[in-house]
């Protein structure tokens, strides 16, 4: 991330809260890389059959997260934070349209490990966890949040250990405690 220092990409979200939306032309390109990196890894994720490109994401993503003008962020971990988030809404969203046709049966079985991939015809798999994830943000957001960084967007354990401003042994914690409930939530044994 050398064209994103935190200190630069932290300055210019705190110049936007304060009113100054001139300094979208700069964040943008401070923050495309990290975005487009995240983005990817999911897009990755979805092999030949993916319906959204990264570089759609990246920018969806981006409108939702300064496009309306009405949010603000104390800080780049905090801007990468909702990014994790706003990129899930739009996956959700775009698994739901996939997936209109098809709607019905049981939860499957969705894999909660480093290398965890959705393809298009696992679209229900990915709104049952979508459903799971967000009783465990009400349970704990923290680990919620930690299961965002990790499987929608690819990021490693020092990887969201760096977002979220926390250790990579909290991280790890945090991982274990959220697959575990996920898993229980799910039906698996």
């Amino acid at each position: 991330m050398p064209n994103d220092p935190p200190a630069d990409v932290t300055r210019l979200l705190l110049e936007l809260k304060a009113g100054n939306r001139l300094v979208l032309s700069e964040l943008m390109p401070a923050v495309y890389a990290e975005l487009r990196r995240l983005a990817a890894s999911f897009v990755r994720g979805e092999g030949r059959h993916h319906t959204m490109l990264t570089t759609d994401l990246v920018h969806e993503a981006y409108l939702k997260l300064v496009g309306t003008g009405g949010r603000t962020y104390e800080n780049r971990a905090h801007f990468f934070s909702v990014a994790a988030t706003a990129m899930r809404q739009i996956l959700i969203d775009e698994a739901r349209r996939r997936n209109a046709v098809k709607r019905g049966g049981g939860l499957k079985r969705v894999e909660l490990d480093d290398g965890a991939e959705l393809r298009e015809d696992n679209a229900e798999d990915l709104i049952a966890l979508d459903e799971a994830l967000t009783s465990l943000a009400v349970f704990d957001p923290a680990l919620a949040r930690v299961v965002e960084l990790r499987f929608f967007t690819g990021l490693t354990i020092d990887e969201v250990a760096g977002v979220l401003d926390v250790s990579a042994s909290t991280v790890k914690r945090e991982w274990v405690a959220a697959k575990a409930w996920l898993s229980r939530e799910m039906g698996k044994a």
